[in-house]
């Protein structure tokens, strides 16, 4: 569900933007003037979340959707070819898209670092180009040129403002945005798609006034939202498993209800193992654990604790409809081996799992086991803190016993 919502939401404001449309011809004067600023005010938000939370991905995006909604209304639509407004609307047709579609394989570096600042020069380059084609009559009409010519004999349709350079451009851009949505679902990247859609249809419909308007305002709400999405993601997963993390444990605590089970979990030995193979190996086995232990039977919901300690909440479950699949993970975990890399292991992704599945090379196979500690809601234990003090508790006494078990 949770990986569904971050496709629909930008969906859901496409469509709303589109549902605007026809509900503009009833507004009174008054109101269609108001809605003109609807990008404005949502602009100012925008910036101030990416400024607060330092998102220079976001940022540059939204100044860019900006400078487009300005064009539109400094130099109203029709643009009469040869003019300057028209050189910079064929240019921006083309070098947007391609600016979002880099934003969005760029990783994220700040806003006010050296490389945010050479960000914003690198925007500030592609104004200065544009500028210079403005006025230059050669440039301009070069810009022309390019921008407008026929790449295959098939019309756009009628009311189309985009030419054939431009939809390739938009549509050679979003693909390599989707195929990035597909495989990783980062907040940013959705919305980035998004606004690379909503951004293609307020170019494409320039001439009619409110499409800009109301796309542009989609399109920045979705770079908006996506600065509260990642900010919330950060806070609530743990970067290195990929799990919920212990904020996200405490606050699902409070919603248990009366049934449930808690199990904590901890590698064996970890800090002898750090200490051994170096904190990379460490990181290693760390994410290892908490894959599998994510994809853990009987309905248990993951987290990181902290450290090397793993904690697992099953709802509407007692100890005996769990303990099996807990077991089934102890097992599994203790029975992976984990190749250290030895001098002639490939550093390539594909060739350094076929020499782990093998066992090829000068590496070293290394295994770890975990101990899981589990206790059940009940009469004597009304609160979750009680419980998870009574699943530490068993844990202890499955280090106490010789480790890689499960106590109850």
């Amino acid at each position: 569900m949770k990986r569904l919502t971050g496709i629909v939401l930008p969906a859901a404001l496409l469509v709303a933007a589109f549902a605007a449309l026809h509900r503009v011809p009833s507004m009174t004067p008054s109101q269609r003037e108001l809605a003109l600023f609807a990008p404005y005010l949502a602009l100012s938000g925008g910036l101030a979340l990416s400024v607060a939370f330092n998102r220079g991905r976001v940022l540059l995006p939204l100044l860019l959707a900006a400078a487009f909604y300005l064009l539109t209304r400094a130099y109203p639509p029709p643009y009469l070819p040869g003019t300057p407004p028209r050189t910079v609307y064929l240019a921006a047709s083309v070098l947007l898209p391609f600016n979002l579609l880099l934003f969005c394989f760029m990783r994220e570096r700040g806003i006010f670092t050296h490389s945010g600042r050479l960000r914003l020069a690198f925007l500030g380059l592609q104004a200065g180009a544009v500028f210079w084609a403005v006025r230059s009559p050669a440039a301009s009409a070069k810009v022309a040129e390019l921008a407008g010519r026929q790449l295959v004999a098939l019309p756009l349709p009628e009311g189309s403002s985009l030419t054939q350079p431009a939809v390739a451009a938009f549509v050679l851009c979003a693909l390599p945005i989707l195929v990035r949505v597909a495989r990783r679902r980062s907040p940013i990247d959705v919305a980035l798609l998004g606004a690379v859609v909503a951004l293609g249809i307020a170019m494409n419909r320039v001439g009619d006034q409110f499409v800009p308007t109301l796309f542009v305002t989609a399109a920045i709400l979705l770079l908006t939202i996506a600065v509260l999405q990642d900010s919330h993601s950060m806070a609530f997963s743990d970067d290195l498993t990929g799990l919920p993390s212990r904020r996200a444990l405490n606050e699902q605590v409070m919603g248990l209800g009366r049934r449930y089970v808690v199990a904590m979990l901890d590698v064996d030995h970890f800090k002898r193992f750090n200490d051994t193979y170096g904190h990379d190996v460490g990181d290693q086995v760390l994410r290892m654990v908490g894959s599998r232990i994510a994809k853990v039977k009987g309905g248990g919901r993951p987290f990181r604790y902290g450290g090397e300690e793993f904690t697992i909440i099953f709802l509407r479950r007692d100890l005996k409809e769990v303990t099996s699949h807990l077991e089934e993970l102890r097992k599994e975990i203790g029975s992976y081996q984990l190749w250290i890399r030895g001098t002639d292991r490939p550093k390539e992704a594909a060739a350094g799992k076929a020499k782990r599945t093998g066992g090829a090379g000068n590496g070293k196979a290394v295994t770890v086991t975990i101990s899981i500690g589990v206790a059940a809601s009940g009469d004597n234990m009304r609160t979750p803190g009680e419980v998870i003090k009574a699943a530490d508790k068993a844990l202890y006494r499955a280090k106490q016993r010789g480790r890689n078990q499960v106590a109850t």
